[in-house]
């Protein structure tokens, strides 16, 4: 029981009084009141300040923060005085830091979503921008819509596999990338003390197995292009279809196409230059943009902000990159089964097939393919990229020609 009352605490004079247990009540000259807590830590003796003192009558539970731990209160009645330093007195006992339970959060584990929006504010300093937009964008799209809302810390295998069921099988590379930013996410999260195990890969594993290597993209055959392009720009203009064509027209990747701003495009010199964190080999590429490549960007600089070179091409409505399933719901929607990066394959056919007195270095270059140096200088570099851009000029003129009648330009005229 303990020494100290209510009615002796409101007229104490200064100094310190004993409540017993290490319980002390400290007053100031001044009348300022406070709690001290004398504990044994390691066989070291320490004082752990409580807080001020609170008077209320200990019935009166109307107060707002009552509901704050005492740990974290600022002000403590007797009792909850008493309480806190039974509480610490024990966590002394068990070999641990009285002083660091005080300062340990002890809010709810966030959600899934918000644990990944803070793990991606963290950890996106030490990656490129690509990748950075790709992690929340896939989560969004595949992760967030069966784990978003719940508990990190309530997160099991189970769920996870539930997750990724949809995509596991379909999609396979996606799924991968997803699987490991979640895990990515619950890593986080057990640093930060939210739940008490990293994510459970091997048990996630046993529940849907491993996924399949991705093959070859579903491409639609190059002399079915043309009538699909034109196709495209006659229906309801949407930012899906105009990055979808500038893909076709480009032969760019779609995430190239999803990651580009207008500082990187350069209507005069009809150049996109892609800066080497777009890029999947790392190194930065110039595309030669053609009419039809020219005229998807006009038209999508009408809702964009192309005098803000910081600004995307093509955005989703919260002003970040739109994720690839926006641009591969054009394709699903009209039940094609072809999927955006197969058109890169449906222009490595073209040009191999129609236009065979091109060099496959060029043709690889065109497409930012890996090309040894040795070629490069064979060709000279402006004589390189001056092929590049006969090739994608004739290219585009084949898109938007009809029925797809070849263009012959004489490709390897200096």
């Amino acid at each position: 029981m303990g020494k100290l009352t209510t009615k002796f605490i409101e007229k104490a004079r200064p100094g310190r009084h004993g409540d017993g247990d290490g319980l002390n009540l400290l007053v100031k000259p001044s009348g300022a009141k406070s709690w001290l807590l004398r504990v044994q830590v390691d066989g070291r003796r320490r004082d752990i300040g409580l807080g001020g003192v609170e008077l209320r009558p200990q019935s009166d539970r109307t107060r707002i923060g009552d509901d704050i731990p005492l740990e974290q209160r600022s002000r403590l009645t007797l009792a909850e005085a008493r309480e806190l330093s039974a509480r610490l007195r024990n966590v002394a006992k068990a070999g641990r830091d009285p002083s660091a339970e005080r300062r340990r959060d002890r809010r709810p584990p966030p959600s899934f979503k918000q644990a990944a929006i803070e793990a991606h504010t963290s950890l996106a300093g030490g990656w490129s921008d690509r990748t950075a937009d790709a992690f929340l964008a896939s989560l969004e799209d595949h992760a967030f819509p069966a784990l978003g809302s719940k508990r990190v810390d309530l997160i099991e295998a189970d769920d996870i596999a539930t997750a990724l069921k949809a995509i596991w099988s379909t999609k396979p590379s996606i799924a991968r990338k997803v699987r490991q930013r979640i895990g990515k996410v619950l890593d986080y999260s057990k640093a930060k003390g939210w739940r008490e195990s990293e994510a459970p890969r091997a048990s996630v594993t046993t529940l849907i197995g491993k996924a399949k290597q991705g093959g070859n993209f579903a491409a639609m055959p190059h002399a079915e292009v043309p009538d699909y392009f034109k196709k495209l720009g006659s229906e309801t203009e949407t930012a899906g279809r105009l990055a979808l064509m500038l893909v076709i027209a480009t032969a760019a990747r779609s995430g190239e196409v999803r990651s580009a701003r207008w500082g990187h495009i350069d209507f005069e010199k009809k150049e996109w230059s892609r800066p080497a964190e777009l890029m999947k080999s790392g190194k930065g590429h110039v595309v030669t943009l053609n009419d039809a490549a020219l005229d998807v960007l006009r038209r999508a600089a009408a809702s964009s902000s192309p005098d803000n070179p910081d600004a995307l091409v093509f955005a989703n409505r919260k002003g970040l990159p739109m994720s690839d399933m926006t641009v591969s719901k054009v394709m699903r929607d009209a039940n094609l089964a072809y999927v955006p990066h197969g058109f890169r394959s449906s222009f490595r056919d073209w040009a191999a097939e129609k236009m065979p007195q091109i060099p496959d270095a060029v043709a690889e270059a065109a497409l930012a393919h890996t090309v040894p140096d040795a070629v490069v200088r064979a060709y000279k570099r402006t004589n390189f990229l001056d092929m590049r851009r006969k090739l994608l000029d004739a290219w585009g003129a084949y898109i938007t020609s009809k029925g797809g009648v070849v263009v012959q330009l004489d490709l390897l005229r200096a």
